[in-house]
């Protein structure tokens, strides 16, 4: 009897971790992460959650109304649970350190497992190109919220000595 084929490898099916493309969007589409202070208070989330080791964080970009996320999850942690942080941690710190009373994310969230290096890549390059499509750059680079632009900051400051 023929076995079908398997998509992925037996280290994949066996590791705890797991790679997702996640997006989560603004209460009825609001655009209350346009903001300077808002979008640099949500990146400051991500950084902390990353120093705590919740979740690996590949790449993302910060738009008006929405965030796509590219996440890796490990073993005891769930892609619900490091959405729930994510937004729980914005919303908490946009309410106590910037009195946002309103309803901040929508309910739920989108996610795609990341199956291969091909899908990964594919994504990476959604990610960059999200500001450039939508007109709010004409780089991924020159767009401030995004991982693209904070990793060539930081590569520059680097060669300059910062």
């Amino acid at each position: 009897m023929a076995h079908p084929g398997r998509n992925a490898t037996t280290a994949n099916i066996l590791s705890p971790s797991r790679t997702f493309f996640a997006t989560t969007g603004t209460s009825m589409g609001r655009r209350l992460l346009q903001s300077e202070r808002n979008a640099e208070l949500l990146i400051e989330v991500l950084r902390s959650l990353i120093a705590e080791r919740k979740f690996e964080l590949h790449d993302f970009v910060v738009m008006p109304d929405h965030v796509h996320l590219l996440l890796t999850v490990h073993d005891g942690m769930t892609i619900e649970k490091a959405m729930q942080l994510i937004k729980g941690g914005f919303s908490h710190r946009l309410s106590h350190e910037n009195g946002y009373l309103g309803e901040v994310w929508q309910r739920g969230f989108r996610e795609e497992k990341v199956m291969n290096r091909e899908s990964f890549d594919a994504h990476r390059e959604y990610i960059a190109q999200n500001p450039v499509k939508a007109g709010l750059a004409a780089s991924a680079e020159e767009f401030p919220y995004c991982f693209c632009h904070l990793a060539k900051r930081k590569a520059e400051m680097k060669k300059s000595g910062g």
